[in-house]
């Protein structure tokens, strides 16, 4: 509908030039914006204010001009000039009657963009050490970052979801070590369990069942040998459960990436040699170190330690650089809050290798607290003892779980509150909005049954004249808007603008069914709601596919 309102701005900006009411026929930027107040019209431009430096005129005066030459429409019912030059427009109910036809006959794609030209994205998300169970932080970045690449693609984008596995380096060692350690004092040796190790109760199973699976050859290893052996074997297995938790919660990546293959193909190495050869990497004090504080970082930061060891930033350097090497125009990384200082160092590493810092982005994804009876859940990731992805799923459900995560955006700490996701009425947002689509697949059964329709997917509105009740016009404003939002949610990747999207569509769905009958007496007008509620139903669809949510046919 923007593009209908801008279309008649520039034929009337043409004729007022033609008629010499104008006296330039350029055209600027202009703006096609929805006013706050129903007062202010359906659509306003600033399109006479934006002129004014052009056409050396007062906007007001331009307004004018630009009115007196817009040919009359059966879609505007009046045009008003407002303040000092806004041009508001008042569209007619007919207008909005089209928006039925273009989402039946879109269905799926009813949304959809182009904006992202088909540019190739990676979305690199959760990415969790393989040292533990997926806990209910992990759990908001993993429906973050993958509602952002449903959503990208949807705008038009080629993306690619990447996991990166850390199956090296220092954590690795530790999760090998606690596993031996814990082995060794199921065998009644009394060792003292270092603090710095993990000690959750799944790495006492995991070393019940290196034992049982390596048998007495384990034993007989020396003991770094069967540290690595463990590490190697719970790794294995932690992951495994990974990937299983994602899946329940509707996750599932393009891409797993090795850490360990960075240092397996030399990428490290040839990373740290390349950025040495430029002077970008030094030595002092027998470390080697990246100057980071040329591109903005607050001071320069380690890659190789004097102990020959390199650093986790040496591996991410080698790794964001294979990135772009895949051809990736920009990469996005889903990180948790505390990672915020990383991002200055990854980012003089992108735009050091030749890249534009635009290329490159994070998302900061904040706290989740979890409320159960009003009361925040304790959780401690070190004792051991945390609320895990898998316990929240299962208690609560994959969809009310995501819908959740994604009721707010991610930059602002979020209480999740399990009570409430589990209520099956209006006060839970995924039940509400769900309900709208099983409701309404409710009220197209009963219609075929009673023979007012056959063939509840046609893909054209029926008597859509008929659809006149304000609450009827709401809805089609409404869904009028998805595309805007879509690309609203892409270009600033917050999918909670989504959420909110749905529950205000929800919320106008619910208000006209408590006041309209669908199904009447007449005929006609019924086919016209139906044809009005089974477009609110794949538009509904359509969000929650996005959000990783399902659309039931029945609740």
């Amino acid at each position: 509908m923007k593009d209908t309102i801008k279309t008649i701005m520039l034929k009337a900006a043409a004729v007022a030039y033609e008629k010499g009411d104008l006296p330039s026929n350029q055209i600027p930027v202009m703006e096609v914006e929805e006013p706050r107040h129903a007062s202010q019209g359906d659509f306003s431009t600033n399109f006479a204010m934006v002129s004014a430096g052009i056409q050396k005129m007062a906007p007001r005066k331009i307004a004018q001009n630009l009115v007196a030459s817009i040919e009359p429409s059966e879609l505007v019912e009046k045009i008003e000039i407002a303040g000092p030059g806004f041009i508001n427009f008042f569209l007619t109910k007919e207008a909005w009657h089209p928006v039925v036809d273009r989402i039946l006959e879109l269905n799926t794609q009813y949304g959809s963009s182009d904006i992202g030209k088909k540019q190739k994205i990676q979305v690199e998300f959760v990415s969790a050490n393989p040292t533990g169970p997926l806990h209910v932080g992990h759990g908001r970045g993993a429906a973050v970052g993958d509602a952002v690449g449903n959503i990208l693609s949807f705008a038009g984008f080629d993306v690619q979801k990447e996991y990166y596995i850390n199956d090296s380096g220092r954590q690795i060692r530790t999760l090998g070590t606690s596993v031996w350690l814990r082995l060794q004092q199921s065998l009644g040796k009394q060792i003292d369990f270092p603090e710095d190790c993990y000690k959750g109760d799944y790495i006492k199973d995991l070393a019940e069942r290196a034992l049982k699976e390596k048998g007495d050859g384990l034993l007989e290893r020396d003991e770094p040998l069967a540290i690595e052996i463990c590490a190697k074997f719970a790794a294995k297995i932690i992951l495994g459960t990974i990937k299983e938790d994602l899946l329940q919660f509707g996750v599932d990546f393009d891409q797993w990436f090795s850490e360990q293959s960075l240092y397996d193909t030399k990428r490290v190495q040839k990373a740290i040699e390349d950025f040495k050869s430029k002077d970008l990497i030094y030595e002092q004090d027998g470390a080697l170190w990246f100057r980071t504080e040329d591109f903005g970082d607050e001071k320069n930061r380690v890659v190789v330690r004097n102990n020959g060891l390199t650093t986790y930033f040496a591996s991410d350097i080698a790794y964001h650089m294979e990135k772009y090497e895949r051809g990736f125009d920009k990469v996005i990384d889903v990180w948790g809050a505390d990672h915020h200082g990383y991002i200055k160092r990854i980012d003089a590493s992108v735009v050091a290798s030749g890249r534009k810092s635009e290329q490159f982005g994070v998302i900061l994804v904040q706290l989740v607290n979890l409320i159960r009876g009003g009361v925040p859940v304790q959780m401690s990731t070190r004792a051991g003892e945390f609320v895990t992805l898998k316990d929240i799923v299962d208690e609560v459900g994959k969809d009310a779980a995501r819908f959740m995560f994604l009721s707010r955006s991610y930059d602002s700490g979020l209480d999740f509150d399990l009570d409430l996701a589990k209520q099956k009425n209006s006060e839970n947002p995924v039940y509400y909005v769900q309900y709208v689509h099983a409701r309404i697949t409710g009220i197209l059964i009963k219609a075929t049954k009673e023979s007012l329709i056959f063939d509840i997917d046609f893909d054209k509105g029926k008597h859509l004249d008929l659809l006149q009740e304000k609450e009827e016009i709401n809805l089609l404003k409404i869904m009028n808007s998805f595309r805007e939002n879509v690309e609203k949610s892409a270009t600033s990747l917050h999918p909670h603008v989504i959420f909110t999207y749905l529950m205000s569509l929800a919320s106008a769905f619910h208000g006209y069914y408590n006041k309209h009958k669908v199904i009447t007496a007449n005929k006609e007008q019924t086919l016209a709601r139906l044809s009005l509620v089974l477009s609110v139903k794949k538009v509904i669809r359509n969000g929650l596919t996005l959000l990783g949510v399902s659309a039931p046919e029945r609740m």
